[in-house]
């Protein structure tokens, strides 16, 4: 439960996780989205005094009756109030507006206290489609070769299974050693959905060698694979620290690459150089759409340049080139007439 947040609010959180089985980590967003929402409905319909600090306006007081006063127009003040004063990147705000129309439309078609709901009509901005960051195999294998210090064969098999499996954040974080099993681990990705990872023989490696130094004793998560030093589960924010310090040490830019961005680099390379077919790629991510999975069917320029190279028709003469060469066969023809 949400203390800070109003009663209507936490059941809609409880929904989402109970029956439509949304995992914390999106919870949390939701409750922070909506929780931004709210305070600037407040400060928008003149509910607060528009000099108090926006960080501490209490949300509480929001019940359906503020809600049914809330209109189209209000949330499209909200959307450029994300844009203009918060700087939302579009896939930012695309996420506060999916969580402002789950909101309403469990209102609207489960809870049943509103009538007419005003999102539905509500347009999300449409995300700049960028080709994924990733490392090359070189650069792979420098980031991998930087890796020292007390912690080697931890932060060694962390980064080998992003390199390698293509996980999420989370998904390495929640690893348990009971769901490795010889060459699978189990993994909980997102809608606590499980799937199935099979381990190539880097991992296992990385893996083993891990283990035989991971502490024993004193262990509070004995369950966890990756340790921290306080001998509990690692945590995100340790394993993103952990990256960014080697992708600097590797001489990488370290704002251009993070834990997500290895994601990118394990399919992208899966994809490239493994021959691996788009289905059995979105498998391995775990990815709910295969349209989220095209992402990573970009070729780079090389591979454009030879796709063309490869036409059969690349070596085809222009007319030009067809003159030229019977203009040759002409004055090669009397050339060798006076000679004779």
């Amino acid at each position: 439960m949400y203390y800070d947040a109003p009663v209507i609010v936490n059941d809609f959180l409880s929904y989402m996780e109970t029956i439509q089985g949304k995992s914390i980590n999106t919870i949390n967003e939701y409750y922070y989205d909506l929780r931004l929402f709210f305070r600037f409905i407040k400060v928008h319909k003149n509910l607060v005094d528009k000099n108090i600090d926006f960080e501490k306006i209490d949300i509480n007081d929001i019940d359906i009756e503020k809600i049914r006063e809330i209109t189209l127009s209000d949330l499209y003040a909200f959307m450029s109030y994300i844009s203009r004063e918060r700087n939302n990147k579009t896939n930012t705000r695309a996420r506060k507006v999916a969580s402002v129309k789950a909101f309403f439309k469990y209102l609207t078609t489960k809870a049943r206290l509103l009538e007419n709901n005003p999102a539905i009509e509500l347009e999300p901005p449409k995300p700049l489609k960028r080709l994924p960051k990733y490392l090359n195999i070189e650069e792979s294998k420098k980031l991998l070769s930087s890796i020292q210090g007390e912690h080697r064969e931890r932060d060694y098999a962390i980064i080998t299974l992003f390199l390698n499996c293509g996980l999420r954040l989370s998904e390495l974080v929640g690893i348990n050693i009971n769901r490795i099993r010889g060459d699978t681990l189990t993994v909980i990705g997102k809608g606590n959905k499980e799937r199935t990872i099979y381990l190539n023989n880097a991992c296992r490696k990385a893996i083993a060698a891990y283990m035989r130094v991971r502490p024993v004793d004193g262990v509070k998560d004995k369950n966890a694979l990756f340790l921290s030093e306080r001998k509990q589960r690692i945590s995100n924010k340790t394993v993103q620290y952990i990256v960014k310090k080697y992708i600097k040490a590797s001489g990488l830019d370290p704002e251009r690459y993070s834990t997500h961005k290895l994601r990118h680099t394990a399919a992208t390379l899966m994809y490239k150089h493994g021959n691996v077919d788009i289905r059995a790629l979105k498998e391995i991510l775990g990815h709910e759409s295969i349209a989220t999975t095209q992402i990573y069917t970009h070729v780079d320029n090389q591979q454009l340049r030879e796709a063309m190279e490869s036409n059969p028709l690349s070596d085809i003469e222009t007319a030009n080139d067809i003159d030229d060469n019977i203009k040759n066969k002409k004055l090669k023809k009397e050339i060798t007439d006076s000679e004779e």
